[in-house]
Formats: structure tokens, sequence, C-alpha cells
């Protein structure tokens, strides 16, 4: 991870949430991990919701079976869920530290920034009040600590949503992030590219390939408009597939190898190889990579990397191809609806 990109564009930008000393310390605390994800983020959940209002309580908290759980954007648009704009500092920071109980250093560090950069668009949009670093909205779904319960962080390029069943985290998609600008062209954040690796590994697998590969990979000469499983509540395996990992030579297979890691390496390390090992089991035979639009940077472009489970989407075509989503789906398992159906019918349970 490029640290001081981040934690360079971090301290010259304002971000009236997430303080820097709390940052630090969190920081340094991270990789000290003593008690499993599930059983950590039902006490910071708690620990959370304590701090809250009656009110802010009423916002914050849904049944686990309400359909809001599956009601997931990316866009900047009201939500429900308690935003951090009707929080004190205090809670937000007690916020901080449940998003923090799932998130690896370089995935906490990624959502800091995007969120930082709403005043980046802010500046550039008028003051636009729907550009607020503050309109990210925190919902709880359940009882943390229950038989299944869940959580959300979303607004504008986030969302972060996790599952949980006792003391193991069942789900931890979907997971979207998004970047705009996906690079800042001017002012005193010039240069930074928060969602850059994501674009980086991605164009040099592409452009490793030989020409008999790219005409396998490469499924269209123009990229869509965005991701093309946008919003949908249940994500797809899509067509054509492009090109087999199993068709990689082992400089092609390691990058292929670093672009998932990218995307799976946004949660703590637990998560995250308990979902590479997922990933893994299909076999390199079903995994697959494909790319649509031009290969130079400044054209529109995007990519895919799917198995039989799950998805990754990348797209960086609007606002003249400087403006990035990228999300990942489990196409059997978003929100833990296929692990919580066979948990269900498999053993007598009071609803």
């Amino acid at each position: 991870m490029n640290r001081s990109l981040v934690l360079g564009s971090m301290s010259i930008s304002r971000i009236p949430v997430f303080h820097f000393a709390l940052c630090a310390l969190l920081f340094s605390l991270v990789s000290v991990r003593a008690q499993p994800p599930g059983v950590e983020m039902a006490e910071t959940a708690n620990n959370f919701l304590a701090a809250l209002s009656p009110e802010q309580k009423a916002k914050a908290v849904f049944e686990f079976k309400n359909d809001e759980r599956m009601n997931w954007h990316f866009v900047p648009m009201a939500r429900k869920g308690l935003p951090l704009a009707e929080m004190s500092p205090a809670q937000q920071r007690l916020a901080q530290v449940l998003l923090n109980s799932a998130l690896s250093h370089r995935g906490y560090f990624k959502v800091l920034t995007i969120m930082s950069l709403e005043q980046v668009l802010f500046e550039l949009e008028n003051q636009s009040p729907r550009r607020n670093p503050e309109l990210y909205y925190v919902s709880i779904f359940g009882t943390p600590g229950a038989d299944a319960w869940g959580w959300r962080v979303e607004g504008h390029h986030i969302s972060l949503n996790f599952t949980v069943q006792g003391d193991k985290v069942i789900a931890t998609t979907p997971s979207f992030l998004g970047s705009n600008p996906a690079e800042v062209k001017e002012g005193p954040r010039k240069g930074l590219r928060v969602l850059g690796r994501e674009e980086d590994f991605g164009r040099a697998l592409v452009k490793s390939l030989t020409d008999t590969q790219r005409k396998t990979a490469l499924v269209a000469s123009n990229a869509p408009s965005d991701i093309i499983t946008s919003d949908a509540r249940k994500a797809w395996v899509i067509t054509p597939p492009g090109l087999a990992a199993s068709q990689m030579n082992k400089s092609q297979r390691d990058l292929l190898i670093s672009l998932i890691r990218e995307y799976t390496g946004r949660n703590r390390a637990e998560l995250a190889e308990a979902d590479w090992q997922k990933i893994e089991k299909a076999g390199w035979t079903k995994i697959h990579f494909a790319w649509a639009g031009g290969l130079e940077p400044g054209q529109g472009h995007y990519y895919r990397v799917q198995g039989p489970a799950f998805l990754f989407e990348y797209d960086n075509t609007q606002n003249n191809t400087n403006h990035i989503h990228a999300v990942w789906r489990d196409v059997e398992n978003d929100f833990g609806e296929d692990v919580l159906r066979k948990h269900y019918e498999g053993s007598p349970h009071k609803h």
C-alpha cells in the first residue's frame, strides 16, 4: 500500500468527521485483533447504539428482516439510517470504531479518503449541499450479538454491508467503493488517486495479454456507461466471461491475484483470507477476466473478474473518464442470503 499517498492527501484535506489523532490510534491498533470479527463487530455496534438517544436509535435501527437491509445504493441521495451529520463528535468516533472493526488498514483509509472527496466536489460544484462528508449513514439491522444481524455504512460512493451469524461474519458484500474525481487534477490534493491500484492492476493485466489472449478478454470496443449490475439486489454471472485464468501465464496470474486481493483486502485480514479461500476453491479454470474500452489512461474502460460465485466490476467512463465505480458482489451470498437460508432450513428456529 502506498501509505504516503493516502496519508499525505488526508493531512491536507478538511475532514470534519474523522479526527487525525483517532485515525493514528486506530491505525496502530488495528493489527492487534484480540477477538474474532463477528464478536468485535457486535461489541462495537452495541457501544455505538448505547451512545444514541431514543430518537437517534429510531433512525439507526431496523428489524433484521426489514427490506431496507438489501436496499443499497451508491449515488448522492438521502438514505435511511443515522447520518454522521446528526451525531455528536463522540458518537461519530464510535461509528468509526464500528467501521474499523471490519476493514483493513488500506480499506479504512480508502473509505475515509473517499468521504473526504465530497469536500473536493463541494468546492468544484459551487458549494452544492448534496456534497457533504457527513452525509454517510450508519444502519444496524437486528440485535448485535443475536443469532443473525447486520450493519451498513453507506453514502455517496460507499456501500459496505456486513451480515453476522453468531460469532461468524457470513457475508461482506455488496461492497462498493467509488471515486469522483478518480484523480484530483488541481489544488493541494493534485495527483490523489484513491482507487488507483484497482485501475493500475487491471490495465497492467490487459496490456500484458498476447494478441490471441486479448481476442478473448476484450469483450467490447466501448466500455459500458457504468457497472452492469448497478445497485441490483442480486448480482449475476455476466456473459461473455472473457479470458480464463487457466489460459494465462504465471506473471499474468500474479497480476490477477493482486487485482483480486485489492478488492478482498478492503476488509480485515481474517475476512479477506476467508473470502480468498472461497474464491480460490472454485479453481482457476472457472475464474475469468474481461475488459471493454480503451487500453490507455484517459480512455473510457471497464473490466470484470468473476468466478461461479463472485464478481468484481470496475468502470471508469463518466466525467471525462475520471470517475470510478468498483463493486464486489457474491453472486450466491450477498447479504448472507444463501447461508441464512440453509441455516433456517436445516434447523428449528424461532423467527
